[in-house]
């Protein structure tokens, strides 16, 4: 069975990221994902980095020379057969390869067109290079991800690339797909990583306005300032994981560990006991090894988890019941997320990816066409 997208088309411009992250899990969900890699990057529908890209799992690829007048009224008869677009660049640069939203929207008025950039489409950095650590420095989100006295840590490029970027995109574009199936007319989606890191800040944003968050870092219940949500390390020099911010789960922390019982919310939230309890579960937990720990806690509600390796994550017993992980030809993935009842999304093996481009049929081209475009 198809995945719940089965049926739509979109174009992927290649890229780095978010977009193509984006364009993967629309495909996981049964869209067919057609990708324009650049000849001029070497890129090429068989190549053997491509196979083993991920992000690449489940779509077609075509390289095509987008510097040519061919190469753009190719790619734009592709396009008059989609459901939707996805690109990645700096603001103009698909205006100036005459593949902008307006030219592309007056060949397919029910074109989805999104557009994913760090800063956005317009505003004073628009046009400036950035990266995902840039985009969390200018929000306030990377200030807030750091021990006291050390240095902001940038959470891989998990928040704004992917979170704020990707995930966003996807959503923006299925928003727009549903938009379209009614009013029959398509729209440009504009997704910036600036925006949906904010976003993805929401709840911190209304903890301040509330005077409950303090904007200065490990001075709140979630950024390591508290005790009982933050990691400690243990004998083996490996680390557990602690989240136990209701009270229930608390008490039932302190019991196991042999704390002082904490009977109210005002007594667990005092913020002046913090760091003498940080102390002394920093002086517990070294008492034992991280899987001593999880013998004793692993399946009580305390909110524990064993700091694990991403290779350790892999064995975990609750990671492999849920096929979190799948085996795709020679290397391990994500399972497609999140997973529906009737319609559920998969992925194929792009180490058995169909190279004859004859997937272009499905796409408006008959065959004298693609023989005459690859002797081009």
């Amino acid at each position: 069975m198809s995945g719940p997208l089965g049926g739509f088309k979109i174009i992927e411009f290649a890229g780095l990221g978010p977009a193509p992250f984006a364009g993967m899990m629309l495909g996981d969900m049964g869209a067919e994902i057609l990708q324009i890699n650049r000849i001029s990057d070497n890129a090429s529908a068989n190549s053997e980095d491509e196979a083993h890209d991920i992000m690449s799992r489940g779509k077609h690829l075509v390289a095509i020379d987008l510097k040519k007048e061919e190469g753009v009224r190719l790619t734009l008869k592709l396009i008059k057969s989609a459901d939707a677009l996805i690109e990645g660049f700096r603001p103009g640069i698909m205006e100036k390869l005459g593949l902008g939203p307006k030219i592309c929207l007056k060949e397919n008025p029910k074109l989805v067109y999104g557009r994913m950039t760090g800063w956005g489409q317009e505003g004073p950095l628009a046009n400036l290079a950035g990266h995902d650590i840039n985009y969390l420095a200018l929000t306030g989100a990377l200030n807030s991800i750091a021990r006291k006295g050390s240095n902001p840590t940038p959470p891989l490029n998990l928040v704004g690339d992917f979170g704020g970027g990707g995930m966003y995109l996807a959503f923006g574009l299925v928003c727009a797909l549903i938009e379209a199936s009614k009013s029959k007319m398509g729209q440009v989606v504009d997704a910036a990583m600036v925006d949906g890191v904010s976003s993805l800040m929401t709840m911190i944003h209304g903890l301040m306005s509330e005077g409950v968050w303090e904007d200065n870092p490990a001075s709140n219940f979630l950024d390591t300032g508290s005790h009982y949500y933050d990691t400690y390390k243990c004998s083996d020099g490996k680390y557990v994981a602690l989240g136990a911010i209701e009270p229930k789960f608390y008490n039932a922390l302190a019991h196991i560990l042999g704390l002082d019982p904490v009977s109210s919310v005002e007594q667990q939230m005092d913020k002046s006991r913090w760091a003498k309890l940080k102390k002394e579960l920093s002086a517990i937990f070294l008492t034992k090894t991280r899987d001593e720990w999880c013998n004793i806690m692993e399946n009580k509600d305390v909110c524990f988890s064993p700091v694990l390796t991403i290779s350790e994550s892999y064995q975990h017993p609750h990671i492999r019941a849920r096929k979190t992980f799948l085996k795709n030809g020679s290397r391990v993935e994500p399972a497609p997320a999140p997973r529906f009842s009737r319609t559920p999304g998969q992925i194929t093996d792009n180490q058995k990816r169909d190279t004859s481009l004859e997937f272009l049929r499905q796409w408006g081209l008959n065959g004298r066409e693609i023989s005459f475009l690859l002797e081009k």
